[in-house]
Protein backbone atom coordinates (compact mmCIF):
# COMPACT_ATOMS: atom_id res chain seq x y z
CA UNK A 1 0.00 0.00 0.00
CA UNK A 2 1.32 3.12 -0.89
CA UNK A 3 0.26 6.65 1.04
CA UNK A 4 -2.02 7.68 -1.99
CA UNK A 5 -3.33 4.56 -2.74
CA UNK A 6 -4.47 4.28 1.63
CA UNK A 7 -6.83 6.85 0.75
CA UNK A 8 -9.27 4.47 -1.14
CA UNK A 9 -9.44 1.89 2.49
CA UNK A 10 -13.01 1.91 4.19
CA UNK A 11 -13.72 2.25 7.49
CA UNK A 12 -16.50 0.43 9.34
CA UNK A 13 -17.17 -1.45 12.92
CA UNK A 14 -20.28 -2.27 13.68
CA UNK A 15 -20.56 -5.01 15.80
CA UNK A 16 -17.26 -7.24 17.96
CA UNK A 17 -17.40 -10.43 16.10
CA UNK A 18 -18.16 -9.75 12.53
CA UNK A 19 -15.49 -11.30 10.53
CA UNK A 20 -12.35 -9.43 11.02
CA UNK A 21 -11.16 -7.33 7.88
CA UNK A 22 -8.49 -4.54 8.73
CA UNK A 23 -6.95 -3.31 11.80
CA UNK A 24 -4.23 -1.34 13.06
CA UNK A 25 -1.53 -2.98 16.03
CA UNK A 26 1.58 -1.97 16.80
CA UNK A 27 4.99 -4.33 17.31
CA UNK A 28 6.80 -4.21 20.36
CA UNK A 29 9.50 -1.66 19.64
CA UNK A 30 13.11 -0.89 21.25
CA UNK A 31 11.31 1.40 24.00
CA UNK A 32 9.66 -1.41 25.82
CA UNK A 33 13.56 -3.15 26.63
CA UNK A 34 14.70 0.50 28.02
CA UNK A 35 11.25 0.03 30.98
CA UNK A 36 13.24 0.00 34.46
CA UNK A 37 11.75 -1.38 37.97
CA UNK A 38 11.89 2.04 39.42
CA UNK A 39 9.67 3.30 36.68
CA UNK A 40 7.32 0.87 35.46
CA UNK A 41 4.41 1.24 37.56
CA UNK A 42 4.56 5.35 35.98
CA UNK A 43 4.76 3.66 32.52
CA UNK A 44 1.66 1.30 33.84
CA UNK A 45 3.72 -1.86 33.87
CA UNK A 46 3.32 -4.61 36.75
CA UNK A 47 7.43 -5.74 35.36
CA UNK A 48 9.74 -5.69 33.24
CA UNK A 49 9.90 -7.21 29.96
CA UNK A 50 12.38 -9.52 27.91
CA UNK A 51 12.21 -7.63 24.61
CA UNK A 52 12.98 -10.36 22.53
CA UNK A 53 11.28 -13.18 23.76
CA UNK A 54 7.92 -10.70 23.29
CA UNK A 55 8.71 -10.21 19.92
CA UNK A 56 10.02 -13.38 18.26
CA UNK A 57 8.15 -15.88 20.73
CA UNK A 58 4.84 -14.09 21.62
CA UNK A 59 3.47 -11.17 19.40
CA UNK A 60 5.31 -12.44 16.30
CA UNK A 61 3.26 -15.06 16.50
CA UNK A 62 0.28 -12.56 16.33
CA UNK A 63 1.11 -10.74 13.39
CA UNK A 64 1.62 -14.00 11.16
CA UNK A 65 -2.05 -15.05 12.45
CA UNK A 66 -3.47 -11.49 11.47
CA UNK A 67 -2.27 -12.16 8.22
CA UNK A 68 -3.17 -15.69 7.66
CA UNK A 69 -6.55 -14.50 8.32
CA UNK A 70 -6.70 -10.91 6.86
CA UNK A 71 -4.37 -10.77 3.90
CA UNK A 72 -2.62 -13.95 3.28
CA UNK A 73 -0.88 -13.30 0.23
CA UNK A 74 1.39 -11.37 2.19
CA UNK A 75 2.51 -14.79 4.26
CA UNK A 76 1.39 -17.17 2.76
CA UNK A 77 4.96 -19.75 1.44
CA UNK A 78 6.66 -17.22 3.53
CA UNK A 79 6.75 -18.62 7.51
CA UNK A 80 10.24 -20.65 7.11
CA UNK A 81 11.96 -17.44 6.02
CA UNK A 82 10.24 -15.50 8.15
CA UNK A 83 11.35 -17.70 11.26
CA UNK A 84 14.94 -17.83 10.10
CA UNK A 85 15.20 -14.52 9.33
CA UNK A 86 17.66 -13.14 12.75
CA UNK A 87 17.04 -9.44 12.11
CA UNK A 88 12.96 -9.77 11.95
CA UNK A 89 12.72 -6.99 9.25
CA UNK A 90 9.58 -8.62 7.90
CA UNK A 91 7.73 -7.38 11.28
CA UNK A 92 9.90 -3.40 11.34
CA UNK A 93 8.26 -0.66 9.52
CA UNK A 94 10.17 1.18 6.62
CA UNK A 95 12.38 -1.85 6.04
CA UNK A 96 12.99 -3.57 2.98
CA UNK A 97 11.36 -6.56 3.66
CA UNK A 98 8.30 -5.38 6.01
CA UNK A 99 4.99 -7.25 5.04
CA UNK A 100 3.61 -3.90 4.33
CA UNK A 101 -0.08 -4.95 4.39
CA UNK A 102 -3.23 -2.64 4.08
CA UNK A 103 -5.09 -4.78 6.41
CA UNK A 104 -2.56 -5.76 9.51
CA UNK A 105 -1.82 -2.17 9.63
CA UNK A 106 0.91 -1.08 12.23
CA UNK A 107 0.66 2.39 13.49
CA UNK A 108 4.90 3.46 13.76
CA UNK A 109 4.45 2.81 9.63
CA UNK A 110 1.32 5.00 8.98
CA UNK A 111 3.53 7.46 11.29
CA UNK A 112 6.53 7.37 9.52
CA UNK A 113 4.28 8.38 6.24
CA UNK A 114 3.16 11.24 7.31
CA UNK A 115 6.82 12.14 8.44
CA UNK A 116 7.69 12.32 5.21
CA UNK A 117 5.78 15.14 4.74
CA UNK A 118 7.75 18.80 5.77
CA UNK A 119 5.43 20.61 7.10
CA UNK A 120 3.45 17.50 9.09
CA UNK A 121 6.88 16.63 10.64
CA UNK A 122 7.27 20.17 11.45
CA UNK A 123 4.04 21.05 13.17
CA UNK A 124 4.58 17.19 14.97
CA UNK A 125 8.31 17.66 16.03
CA UNK A 126 7.17 20.73 17.58
CA UNK A 127 4.62 19.05 19.86
CA UNK A 128 6.13 16.49 20.86
CA UNK A 129 9.42 18.11 21.99
CA UNK A 130 6.88 21.15 23.42
CA UNK A 131 5.09 18.30 25.77
CA UNK A 132 8.53 16.66 26.40
CA UNK A 133 10.34 20.02 27.10
CA UNK A 134 13.39 19.27 24.96
CA UNK A 135 16.46 21.57 24.56
CA UNK A 136 16.45 23.61 21.46
CA UNK A 137 19.57 21.48 20.09
CA UNK A 138 17.32 18.06 20.53
CA UNK A 139 14.64 19.64 18.25
CA UNK A 140 17.62 20.30 15.77
CA UNK A 141 18.67 16.66 15.87
CA UNK A 142 15.36 15.25 15.36
CA UNK A 143 15.35 17.24 11.73
CA UNK A 144 18.21 14.79 10.83
CA UNK A 145 16.76 11.72 10.98
CA UNK A 146 15.08 9.94 8.10
CA UNK A 147 11.02 9.67 8.50
CA UNK A 148 10.78 6.18 9.71
CA UNK A 149 13.67 6.23 12.01
CA UNK A 150 11.97 9.76 13.47
CA UNK A 151 8.82 7.80 14.07
CA UNK A 152 11.06 5.04 15.79
CA UNK A 153 12.15 7.99 17.99
CA UNK A 154 9.22 9.68 19.09
CA UNK A 155 7.49 6.02 20.12
CA UNK A 156 10.29 4.60 22.03
CA UNK A 157 12.12 7.48 22.84
CA UNK A 158 14.90 6.25 22.24
CA UNK A 159 17.92 6.77 19.37
CA UNK A 160 19.20 3.57 17.34
CA UNK A 161 22.51 4.11 18.96
CA UNK A 162 20.81 3.67 22.48
CA UNK A 163 20.64 7.00 23.42
CA UNK A 164 17.66 8.03 25.29
CA UNK A 165 15.82 11.35 24.17
CA UNK A 166 12.39 10.91 26.01
CA UNK A 167 10.51 8.46 27.94
CA UNK A 168 9.35 5.44 25.92
CA UNK A 169 5.42 4.20 25.11
CA UNK A 170 5.41 0.96 26.58
CA UNK A 171 1.70 1.12 26.17
CA UNK A 172 1.30 1.54 22.39
CA UNK A 173 1.25 -1.95 21.39
CA UNK A 174 -2.36 -1.96 23.58
CA UNK A 175 -3.95 0.28 20.41
CA UNK A 176 -7.22 -0.64 21.28
CA UNK A 177 -6.84 2.17 24.06
CA UNK A 178 -5.84 5.11 21.09
CA UNK A 179 -9.15 5.44 19.14
CA UNK A 180 -12.29 3.19 18.70
CA UNK A 181 -14.28 2.72 15.62
CA UNK A 182 -18.42 3.30 16.00
CA UNK A 183 -19.92 2.64 12.84
CA UNK A 184 -18.01 5.05 10.40
CA UNK A 185 -16.75 7.43 12.83
CA UNK A 186 -13.46 7.43 15.15
CA UNK A 187 -13.54 8.46 18.79
CA UNK A 188 -10.14 9.56 19.36
CA UNK A 189 -9.59 8.59 23.06
CA UNK A 190 -8.30 10.39 25.90
CA UNK A 191 -5.64 8.90 28.16
CA UNK A 192 -6.15 8.84 31.89
CA UNK A 193 -2.46 8.58 32.82
CA UNK A 194 0.43 11.32 31.79
CA UNK A 195 2.43 8.66 30.61
CA UNK A 196 0.50 8.25 27.69
CA UNK A 197 0.32 11.63 26.41
CA UNK A 198 2.69 11.32 23.42
CA UNK A 199 0.66 8.64 22.58
CA UNK A 200 -2.43 10.74 22.02
CA UNK A 201 -0.82 13.39 20.21
CA UNK A 202 0.62 10.84 17.70
CA UNK A 203 -2.70 8.56 16.71
CA UNK A 204 -4.24 12.47 16.21
CA UNK A 205 -1.43 13.07 13.78
CA UNK A 206 -2.26 9.62 12.27
CA UNK A 207 -6.12 10.02 12.49
CA UNK A 208 -6.03 13.53 10.85
CA UNK A 209 -2.99 13.55 8.56
CA UNK A 210 -2.54 10.35 7.02
CA UNK A 211 -5.03 9.73 3.49
CA UNK A 212 -5.78 6.40 4.98
CA UNK A 213 -8.38 8.74 7.79
CA UNK A 214 -9.11 11.85 4.97
CA UNK A 215 -12.14 10.69 3.55
CA UNK A 216 -13.82 10.37 7.29
CA UNK A 217 -11.55 13.23 8.48
CA UNK A 218 -15.49 14.86 9.44
CA UNK A 219 -16.20 11.55 11.30
CA UNK A 220 -13.10 12.20 13.49
CA UNK A 221 -14.60 12.86 17.10
CA UNK A 222 -12.77 14.29 19.64
CA UNK A 223 -14.14 14.41 23.26
CA UNK A 224 -13.99 17.86 24.70
CA UNK A 225 -12.29 18.89 28.08
CA UNK A 226 -15.01 20.12 30.76
CA UNK A 227 -14.72 23.95 30.42
CA UNK A 228 -14.21 24.68 33.94
CA UNK A 229 -10.75 21.96 33.76
CA UNK A 230 -8.32 24.96 34.21
CA UNK A 231 -10.55 26.78 36.92
CA UNK A 232 -11.15 23.37 38.90
CA UNK A 233 -8.72 22.98 41.84
CA UNK A 234 -6.27 20.04 42.01
CA UNK A 235 -8.72 17.62 43.95
CA UNK A 236 -11.27 18.31 42.12
CA UNK A 237 -9.69 17.75 38.50
CA UNK A 238 -9.02 14.20 39.66
CA UNK A 239 -13.14 13.84 40.64
CA UNK A 240 -14.85 11.17 38.13
CA UNK A 241 -17.36 14.22 37.45
CA UNK A 242 -14.74 16.70 36.37
CA UNK A 243 -11.99 15.07 34.34
CA UNK A 244 -12.33 13.87 30.80
CA UNK A 245 -10.91 10.53 30.44
CA UNK A 246 -11.23 7.59 28.30
CA UNK A 247 -9.20 4.73 26.64
CA UNK A 248 -11.01 2.50 23.73
CA UNK A 249 -10.29 -0.71 26.03
CA UNK A 250 -13.53 0.58 27.98
CA UNK A 251 -15.58 0.82 24.62
CA UNK A 252 -17.00 -1.57 22.28
CA UNK A 253 -19.14 -1.89 19.62
CA UNK A 254 -21.46 -4.77 19.96
CA UNK A 255 -24.53 -3.87 17.50
CA UNK A 256 -25.09 -1.17 14.46
CA UNK A 257 -26.99 0.88 16.77
CA UNK A 258 -25.61 -0.33 20.21
CA UNK A 259 -22.88 1.05 22.32
CA UNK A 260 -21.22 -0.19 25.65
CA UNK A 261 -19.20 2.38 27.60
CA UNK A 262 -17.25 1.20 30.78
CA UNK A 263 -16.49 3.73 33.53
CA UNK A 264 -13.60 2.37 35.23
CA UNK A 265 -10.19 3.79 37.00
CA UNK A 266 -9.13 4.86 33.25
CA UNK A 267 -12.68 6.44 31.89
CA UNK A 268 -14.55 9.08 33.75
CA UNK A 269 -18.46 9.46 33.91
CA UNK A 270 -18.08 12.79 32.67
CA UNK A 271 -16.13 11.61 29.44
CA UNK A 272 -18.80 9.53 28.88
CA UNK A 273 -21.45 11.66 29.34
CA UNK A 274 -19.52 13.72 26.29
CA UNK A 275 -19.55 10.67 24.15
CA UNK A 276 -23.06 9.95 24.75
CA UNK A 277 -23.99 13.76 23.88
CA UNK A 278 -22.30 13.48 20.67
CA UNK A 279 -22.75 10.44 19.16
CA UNK A 280 -26.60 11.07 19.95
CA UNK A 281 -26.45 14.27 18.22
CA UNK A 282 -24.92 12.96 15.19
CA UNK A 283 -27.44 9.70 14.86
CA UNK A 284 -24.02 7.44 15.22
CA UNK A 285 -26.09 5.39 17.33
CA UNK A 286 -29.26 4.59 19.08
CA UNK A 287 -28.52 2.59 22.15
CA UNK A 288 -25.64 3.72 24.57
CA UNK A 289 -25.10 1.47 27.91
CA UNK A 290 -22.65 2.59 30.48
CA UNK A 291 -21.06 0.11 32.93
CA UNK A 292 -19.72 1.24 36.08
CA UNK A 293 -17.13 -1.00 37.19
CA UNK A 294 -14.71 -1.13 40.29
CA UNK A 295 -11.63 1.41 40.24
CA UNK A 296 -9.34 -1.04 40.78
CA UNK A 297 -6.20 -2.06 38.95
CA UNK A 298 -7.28 -6.00 38.45
CA UNK A 299 -10.23 -4.69 35.88
CA UNK A 300 -8.63 -1.66 34.13
CA UNK A 301 -11.21 -1.83 31.47
CA UNK A 302 -14.34 -3.07 30.44
CA UNK A 303 -12.70 -5.42 28.52
CA UNK A 304 -10.69 -7.41 31.01
CA UNK A 305 -13.82 -8.83 32.32
CA UNK A 306 -15.63 -9.47 29.47
CA UNK A 307 -15.59 -9.55 25.77
CA UNK A 308 -17.82 -11.75 23.14
CA UNK A 309 -16.60 -14.68 21.56
CA UNK A 310 -19.83 -15.66 19.39
CA UNK A 311 -23.05 -13.64 18.32
CA UNK A 312 -24.64 -15.83 21.57
CA UNK A 313 -21.26 -16.70 23.53
CA UNK A 314 -19.46 -14.30 25.89
CA UNK A 315 -16.61 -14.86 28.20
CA UNK A 316 -16.58 -12.97 31.15
CA UNK A 317 -15.30 -12.77 35.09
CA UNK A 318 -17.95 -14.70 37.46
CA UNK A 319 -17.48 -12.65 40.33
CA UNK A 320 -18.93 -9.64 38.59
CA UNK A 321 -21.40 -11.01 36.96
CA UNK A 322 -24.35 -11.49 38.92
CA UNK A 323 -24.42 -8.02 40.92
CA UNK A 324 -27.32 -6.36 41.21
CA UNK A 325 -27.94 -2.68 42.48
CA UNK A 326 -30.49 -0.43 43.39
CA UNK A 327 -31.83 3.49 42.78
CA UNK A 328 -32.84 5.18 39.76
CA UNK A 329 -32.07 9.17 39.48
CA UNK A 330 -32.16 11.49 36.21
CA UNK A 331 -29.21 11.76 34.18
CA UNK A 332 -25.77 10.34 34.14
CA UNK A 333 -24.34 12.88 36.37
CA UNK A 334 -27.07 12.38 38.72
CA UNK A 335 -27.66 8.66 38.09
CA UNK A 336 -23.93 8.56 39.42
CA UNK A 337 -24.32 11.15 42.00
CA UNK A 338 -21.32 11.34 44.80
CA UNK A 339 -23.77 10.04 47.00
CA UNK A 340 -23.71 6.75 45.36
CA UNK A 341 -19.97 6.68 45.16
CA UNK A 342 -20.10 3.22 46.74
CA UNK A 343 -22.20 1.61 44.49
CA UNK A 344 -18.88 0.06 42.84
CA UNK A 345 -21.05 -2.10 39.86
CA UNK A 346 -23.71 -0.48 37.77
CA UNK A 347 -25.49 -0.60 34.39
CA UNK A 348 -27.58 2.01 33.04
CA UNK A 349 -28.76 1.81 29.50
CA UNK A 350 -30.15 5.30 27.94
CA UNK A 351 -31.71 5.15 24.34
CA UNK A 352 -31.59 8.33 21.86
CA UNK A 353 -34.45 11.02 23.16
CA UNK A 354 -35.44 9.15 26.48
CA UNK A 355 -31.58 10.29 27.94
CA UNK A 356 -34.20 11.54 31.21
CA UNK A 357 -34.97 7.85 31.52
CA UNK A 358 -32.99 5.37 31.59
CA UNK A 359 -33.19 1.47 32.25
CA UNK A 360 -30.88 -0.09 34.75
CA UNK A 361 -30.06 -3.51 34.27
CA UNK A 362 -29.22 -5.54 37.03
CA UNK A 363 -26.03 -7.55 35.97
CA UNK A 364 -24.00 -8.46 33.06
CA UNK A 365 -25.55 -12.12 32.11
CA UNK A 366 -28.88 -9.98 31.95
CA UNK A 367 -27.05 -7.13 29.43
CA UNK A 368 -25.19 -9.48 27.30
CA UNK A 369 -28.04 -11.70 27.12
CA UNK A 370 -30.48 -8.68 25.73
CA UNK A 371 -27.55 -8.06 23.53
CA UNK A 372 -27.45 -11.49 21.51
CA UNK A 373 -31.19 -11.74 21.20
CA UNK A 374 -32.85 -8.25 21.01
CA UNK A 375 -29.74 -6.33 18.96
CA UNK A 376 -27.87 -9.87 17.04
CA UNK A 377 -31.34 -11.93 16.91
CA UNK A 378 -29.62 -15.04 18.46
CA UNK A 379 -33.30 -17.16 18.71
CA UNK A 380 -31.53 -20.02 21.15
CA UNK A 381 -29.96 -19.97 24.42
CA UNK A 382 -26.71 -17.52 24.93
CA UNK A 383 -24.38 -19.13 26.80
CA UNK A 384 -21.41 -17.85 29.31
CA UNK A 385 -17.83 -18.92 29.69
CA UNK A 386 -16.39 -17.88 33.45
CA UNK A 387 -13.04 -16.81 33.83
CA UNK A 388 -11.30 -19.81 35.35
CA UNK A 389 -14.42 -22.23 35.06
CA UNK A 390 -15.74 -19.60 37.98
CA UNK A 391 -13.43 -22.05 40.22
CA UNK A 392 -11.74 -20.16 42.89
CA UNK A 393 -9.04 -18.89 43.10
CA UNK A 394 -8.69 -19.89 39.32
CA UNK A 395 -11.04 -16.89 37.83
CA UNK A 396 -9.75 -14.57 39.08
CA UNK A 397 -5.70 -15.70 38.60
CA UNK A 398 -6.76 -16.09 35.28
CA UNK A 399 -8.78 -12.76 35.05
CA UNK A 400 -5.13 -10.90 35.73
CA UNK A 401 -3.91 -12.21 32.83
CA UNK A 402 -6.24 -11.75 30.45
CA UNK A 403 -8.80 -14.71 30.13
CA UNK A 404 -11.54 -12.20 29.30
CA UNK A 405 -9.58 -10.20 26.79
CA UNK A 406 -10.54 -11.89 22.98
CA UNK A 407 -9.90 -10.75 20.11
CA UNK A 408 -12.92 -12.60 17.82
CA UNK A 409 -11.17 -13.27 14.49
CA UNK A 410 -14.47 -14.00 12.77
CA UNK A 411 -18.29 -15.13 14.64
CA UNK A 412 -16.69 -18.42 17.17
CA UNK A 413 -12.75 -17.84 17.05
CA UNK A 414 -11.16 -16.18 18.69
CA UNK A 415 -6.99 -15.46 20.31
CA UNK A 416 -6.03 -15.63 24.03
CA UNK A 417 -3.33 -16.26 25.91
CA UNK A 418 -2.07 -19.83 26.42
CA UNK A 419 -1.28 -19.61 30.25
CA UNK A 420 -5.39 -19.76 31.18
CA UNK A 421 -5.67 -23.26 31.63
CA UNK A 422 -8.91 -23.66 33.69
CA UNK A 423 -10.63 -20.53 31.17
CA UNK A 424 -9.33 -22.82 28.46
CA UNK A 425 -11.13 -25.85 29.62
CA UNK A 426 -13.97 -24.16 30.37
CA UNK A 427 -14.04 -23.16 26.58
CA UNK A 428 -13.62 -26.73 25.61
CA UNK A 429 -17.00 -27.87 27.22
CA UNK A 430 -18.79 -25.46 25.41
CA UNK A 431 -17.32 -27.28 22.43
CA UNK A 432 -14.33 -24.83 20.97
CA UNK A 433 -11.35 -26.49 19.82
CA UNK A 434 -8.53 -25.42 21.21
CA UNK A 435 -5.00 -24.78 18.52
CA UNK A 436 -1.76 -23.09 19.70
CA UNK A 437 -0.70 -20.58 17.05
CA UNK A 438 1.96 -22.35 16.25
CA UNK A 439 0.76 -25.58 15.57
CA UNK A 440 -2.21 -23.41 13.31
CA UNK A 441 0.09 -21.60 11.58
CA UNK A 442 2.11 -24.62 10.37
CA UNK A 443 -1.26 -26.03 9.25
CA UNK A 444 -2.28 -22.66 7.16
CA UNK A 445 1.37 -23.08 5.96
CA UNK A 446 2.23 -27.22 5.54
CA UNK A 447 -1.16 -28.59 5.00
CA UNK A 448 -4.49 -28.15 3.51
CA UNK A 449 -6.43 -25.93 6.01
CA UNK A 450 -7.67 -22.24 5.30
CA UNK A 451 -8.51 -19.66 7.89
CA UNK A 452 -12.02 -20.00 6.32
CA UNK A 453 -12.60 -23.54 7.55
CA UNK A 454 -12.06 -22.62 11.33
CA UNK A 455 -15.57 -22.60 13.33
CA UNK A 456 -15.86 -22.20 17.38
CA UNK A 457 -11.57 -22.26 17.91
CA UNK A 458 -9.67 -20.55 20.69
CA UNK A 459 -6.34 -19.94 19.29
CA UNK A 460 -3.84 -19.65 22.08
CA UNK A 461 -1.11 -17.44 21.95
CA UNK A 462 2.33 -17.44 23.82
CA UNK A 463 2.05 -14.93 26.82
CA UNK A 464 5.21 -15.36 29.16
CA UNK A 465 5.83 -11.66 28.31
CA UNK A 466 2.78 -10.15 26.87
CA UNK A 467 0.83 -10.98 29.98
CA UNK A 468 3.53 -8.96 32.00
CA UNK A 469 2.64 -6.01 30.41
CA UNK A 470 -1.33 -6.19 31.45
CA UNK A 471 -3.25 -6.78 27.85
CA UNK A 472 -4.51 -9.06 25.99
CA UNK A 473 -5.21 -9.38 22.42
CA UNK A 474 -8.44 -7.43 22.46
CA UNK A 475 -6.09 -4.79 23.58
CA UNK A 476 -4.05 -5.57 20.95
CA UNK A 477 -6.03 -4.70 18.38
CA UNK A 478 -7.90 -1.19 17.28
CA UNK A 479 -10.46 -2.38 14.78
CA UNK A 480 -11.13 -0.26 11.26
CA UNK A 481 -13.14 -2.81 9.37
CA UNK A 482 -15.26 -5.69 10.01
CA UNK A 483 -17.95 -7.51 7.84
CA UNK A 484 -21.34 -6.59 9.14
CA UNK A 485 -22.87 -9.47 10.82
CA UNK A 486 -26.21 -11.02 9.74
CA UNK A 487 -28.86 -10.88 12.35
CA UNK A 488 -30.88 -13.78 12.80
CA UNK A 489 -34.27 -13.45 11.37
Amino acid sequence: MTINQASELSIGVSSETGTLQRLLIHSPDRGLGKVVPSKAQDWLFEDIVHLDTMRRKEYDYYVKLLLYFLDPDKIKGKIADINDDPTRSFFIPGTEKYFASDRVVDIQRLLGEILEDPGTRTKLTAAICGIERCSYQIQEELGTFDAHELARIFISGSCSDQRMLFAPLPNLIFTRDIGIVINDHILLNKPAKAARTRESILAQFVFFYHPMFTHIRGNLIEIPENERHFLLPDDEKASDYQRCTLEGGDVMMVAPGHLLIGCSERTSIYAAQQVMKILFDKNVVQKITIIKIPKKRDYMHIDTIFTQVKKDVWVLLGSLARLGDEARKKDVLHFFAPADANKEFKILQFEKGKEQQPIEIENLEDLLTAISRKDLGVKGPVRFIYSGGNEFPYGEREQWTDSCNLLALRDGVVIGYDRNDKTLEAFKKEGFKIISARKLLEKFEYEDLSPENLTDTFITLPSAELSRARGGSHCMSMPLLREALIRES
